[in-house]
């Protein structure tokens, strides 16, 4: 017999926030009780479709977890609790119909990617069955899917630069929407269910390397300490531009937006609408420069793949691309795994990739170069190093993951379609002292200055003097690209007369790569 008491499922995934989150602020006005629900879905920790990595791995399973453990512990503060259930969701949400008999409505915010569809077809299946409603709602970017100024998501402009254009010429963005102090509660008879250990997904926790760039946690509470840090309490926020590059140091970068905000936009702890809303008033109150335009920047960017994958669907993960190019990809898995386990002997290539495999994480410029390097010198297949980004990277997150390597690989948007990267130029580039290498390379921490770029290219004795063996220690690389001989004998002999503390030294010419860069028609790699 139904009860006359109306019961909705708000299920979450990557939204794993109270504020400014539709489904709950939904929920409250058209429910009697609200059943919050977070389902750690078995599929999401197997292997991913071409490679068979592994799906989900142990930093992104961490944030993960302190997340939910967060979410539940905020909603516990305002009289409810987060359901955690081990299983598929369409399974879950249908055995919670089925047990309850109240449930009027099934709210979840809507996804992109194929898989999640998958999952958001089979609930709607279900709820049709047992005649309960769904109400869906769009909340993962800064700029709703329908207050887009194109008449169609087809009309979405294939560059960047002309949507952006767009978008800020006459789009708008929504409101923040108001955090309910109280939350109503559970039906009766419900256990909350124990948030799974590593060990029960099939995990090892990770052990916090003492060189991680990022050591945050997860969740919301977190996220929102985070921003006002990094807006409010520091400032940072307003010298972004000129910190944004650097490859090392606890700050750079800030670790908020480069990173840290990544991170808590993928799994929905922090809002993009809120961190608008937050640049906005920092612009009034404070100050408005190309720093804290520049965060706005990134979260279009952030935007885009997403409607690009709205535009494309399954095309963001086919081998040829959106423009079905194609290309002669290998999948010569020596190279391959010299590429992921930080030996190609590219030093700076090397210390991203193992900077990424004991952090899950990666700053940008690393992403851009680690991407060239795979996709432009090795010439393999880029869905490959697509994978082993999904597999680790924190702040994983499929549009922008699948669209930034389509982009890497000259498959994606693109203009400039045969883009490479010098790895020895950007090396001086961005770490012209060779510190950052040094920091994740140590077996070449003898070689001084910016030759630590170009082991291979020092003479016996001064390899004999800095203890190192090529072939033995370190490996001679697996490539050589003729352009890097340009930029061999333009390396520092040693420090710079003056370093700042917490980054990597980038020379005068470089400090002001940010928007400048992006903006200029005059580019070198």
């Amino acid at each position: 017999r139904m009860s006359a008491s109306r019961t909705v499922i708000c299920l979450l995934r990557n939204d794993l926030r109270l504020h400014d989150n539709e489904v709950f602020h939904w929920a409250q006005r058209n429910a009697d009780h609200i059943i919050p629900l977070y389902c750690f879905d078995p599929r999401h920790y197997q292997g991913t479709y071409h490679f068979n990595f592994p799906k989900t791995g142990p930093f992104r399973l961490r944030f993960l977890l302190d997340s939910v453990k967060d979410l539940r512990d905020t909603l516990k503060k305002r009289g409810s609790t987060l359901l955690v259930r081990q299983g598929k969701p369409e399974d879950v949400v249908r055995d919670l119909i089925q047990q309850l008999g109240s449930v009027t409505a099934v709210a979840f915010h809507e996804e992109v990617a194929s898989e999640e569809k998958s999952v958001e077809k089979k609930i709607k299946d279900i709820c049709c069955q047992n005649k309960v409603k769904v109400q869906t709602f769009w909340g993962s970017t800064l700029y709703h899917r329908d207050d887009l100024p194109f008449s169609h998501i087809r009309g979405l402009p294939d560059i960047y630069t002309q949507f952006r254009k767009v978008v800020e010429g006459q789009g708008r963005v929504r409101p923040v929407l108001s955090t309910p102090e109280k939350v109503k509660a559970l039906p009766l008879g419900l256990e909350e269910g124990t948030i799974p250990t590593f060990e029960g997904l099939g995990q090892t926790e990770p052990v916090e390397d003492c060189r991680s760039a990022f050591p945050c946690r997860g969740g919301e509470t977190e996220a929102l300490a985070r921003l006002k840090h990094y807006f409010w309490d520091t400032n940072a926020v307003a010298t972004y531009k000129e910190t944004r590059n650097g490859m090392i140091g606890v700050d750079y970068s800030t670790k908020f937006s480069d990173y840290s905000l990544k991170t808590m936009l993928a799994l929905g702890c922090i809002s993009a609408r809120y961190i608008y809303e937050q640049i906005k008033k920092y612009e009034a109150e404070r100050t408005a420069n190309q720093s804290t335009y520049w965060v706005i920047f990134e979260l279009l960017w952030r935007d885009y793949f997403k409607f690009v994958g709205l535009k494309y669907g399954n095309r963001v993960f086919h081998m040829n691309g959106l423009q079905d190019k194609h290309v002669s990809w290998k999948t010569d898995m020596t190279l391959f795994n010299a590429w992921k386990e930080g030996r190609t002997g590219v030093p700076f290539v090397d210390a991203n990739m193992r900077e990424l495999a004991l952090t899950g994480f990666m700053s940008n410029r690393g992403r851009q170069n680690v991407a060239s390097f795979l996709t432009k010198d090795l010439c393999l297949d880029w869905r490959l190093g697509a994978e082993w980004f999904e597999y680790l990277l924190v702040d994983h997150d499929v549009c922008s993951n699948y669209g930034n390597w389509l982009y890497s690989a000259g498959i994606g948007n693109d203009p400039r379609e045969n883009r490479k990267f010098n790895m020895i130029k950007q090396g001086l580039d961005y770490d012209n002292n060779g510190d950052y290498v040094r920091q994740w390379v140590p077996e070449l921490q003898g070689i001084k200055g910016g030759d630590i770029h170009t082991p291979w290219t020092l003479s016996n004795s001064a390899l004999s003097r800095a203890q190192v063996s090529l072939n033995e220690t370190y490996p001679s690389p697996v490539i050589t690209a003729p352009e890097w001989s340009r930029h061999i004998n333009n390396k520092s002999s040693g420090p710079p007369a003056k370093v700042r503390k917490g980054s990597s030294y980038t020379p005068r010419q470089h400090k002001d790569r940010g928007i400048d860069f992006y903006f200029s028609k005059n580019k070198s790699f």
